[in-house]
């Protein structure tokens, strides 16, 4: 189970230069890994061409072994208004999932929630919901954009860890501003430059911390400088 990018460049319809060039790097799964890169490096739009598989924008240059659903979690995205959140998780959640989601519900501290509709919640509560949305369905790989934006530093490392845990068997790929967090919890860090720096896409091996982890200052240092050097 492992994927892989040949050569991939993007350029927006009308746009004069590529948001991806000629990018090259392979991951192996399972695993908690991360993207990152500074704003507008074109995390975002590797992502999607991430989610459309083989037959969207990536075409030949993603190759996919193992892998044959994707779903794609990102910041900010909007469950049904007319009904409860908690209305909407029974109804996504497949049956054999119910314990799933259950105990989702708990670690993400969303109990008090589930009755209120997605408007009423708080940005960093609607992320929460969002998430355990895709959690709780069938996947091999799961992108989370930005998808614990607004969540409190404490919470979401709680949340990363119970990840890690509850879904040893599956690949995610988490993008995140946060050089520290993918530096402690992720497996291996893609990280982009702008298109022209010469540096391609450069795969950082990441601490990769679990539940009752001890925390190892220097190692997540000497990461994060190995990170910033390849942006």
């Amino acid at each position: 189970m492992h994927f892989e990018c040949r050569g991939m460049t993007f350029t927006y319809p009308e746009a004069d230069k590529p948001v991806l060039e000629n990018l090259n790097f392979s991951m192996a799964a399972p695993g908690f890994n991360a993207v990152f890169g500074p704003s507008g490096v074109g995390k975002t739009s590797f992502a999607r061409i991430l989610a459309g598989g083989s037959s969207g924008p990536g075409g030949n240059a993603l190759i996919y072994e193992g892998i044959s659903t994707i779903l794609y979690s990102y910041n900010q995205e909007r469950l049904p208004g007319w009904s409860s959140t908690g209305s909407h998780l029974e109804k996504v959640c497949p049956p054999k999932n119910s314990d799933l989601k259950e105990e989702l519900v708990k670690i993400f501290n969303v109990e008090a929630l589930l009755g209120s509709r997605f408007s009423q919640l708080s940005m960093g509560q609607q992320n929460r919901m969002n998430l355990i949305r895709y959690l709780i369905q069938d996947f091999d790989l799961l992108i989370l954009d930005e998808s614990l934006a607004n969540v409190d530093e404490a919470l979401r490392e709680t949340i990363i860890l119970a990840i890690k845990e509850i879904f040893p068997a599956k690949l995610f790929l988490y993008i995140s501003h946060n050089l520290m967090e993918v530096a402690r919890f992720c497996k291996e860090i893609l990280v982009l430059s702008h298109p022209g720096k010469n540096k391609g896409a450069v795969v950082v091996q990441g601490q990769n911390y679990k539940t009752g982890y001890t925390s190892d200052p220097q190692a997540i240092d000497r990461c994060m400088l190995e990170i910033m050097n390849a942006v």
